[in-house]
């Protein structure tokens, strides 16, 4: 028993070390912020800045946020995703292992992908625009600017 103390009160001192550090960091970094939908939340980070501008020069300000196109539907989806991208994101900006301008990852293209079906569907499905994404093409290769700049 009295071997197991140092290695429990070792676990426990990581523990809060872990704990500390990670609150810390999500305070700092104002990630309280991506549990909102304000567009603004994705400005924490600079190299954001661009997309956010040219969004809100966009066609699509009045009618989406960040969260429209770049998370998934339903509740428990989202926040995984938020998480797991916040997760990533803070990792690669802390450690400046990202690439500018930003690379959307192929799970994310994907989930804005759908977002594009989800409210434009209807209107493409008596159009050639279905041919195009049956044949493998996306939406933003000849809407580039449509959301925001890449």
């Amino acid at each position: 028993m009295k071997g197991k103390i140092p290695v429990l009160l070792i676990v426990m001192a990581l523990l809060g070390i872990v704990i500390g550090l990670g609150s810390f960091t999500f305070i700092y970094g104002q990630g309280y912020a991506y549990l909102k939908d304000d567009p603004k939340a994705c400005v924490n980070c600079h190299v954001m800045r661009d997309q956010y501008e040219s969004w809100q020069k966009g066609s699509h300000k009045n009618v989406t946020t960040c969260n429209s196109c770049h998370t998934p539907e339903g509740l428990f989806a989202k926040y995984f995703n938020k998480a797991e991208n916040g997760f990533s994101h803070s990792w690669k900006f802390t450690l400046h292992k990202y690439h500018d301008p930003i690379v959307i990852r192929q799970h994310n293209f994907n989930i804005t992908m759908n977002a594009c079906l989800k409210c434009h569907g209807t209107l493409m499905e008596n159009s050639s625009h279905m041919k195009n994404l049956t044949e493998g093409r996306s939406c933003v290769q000849c809407h580039r600017n449509v959301g925001h700049s890449h």
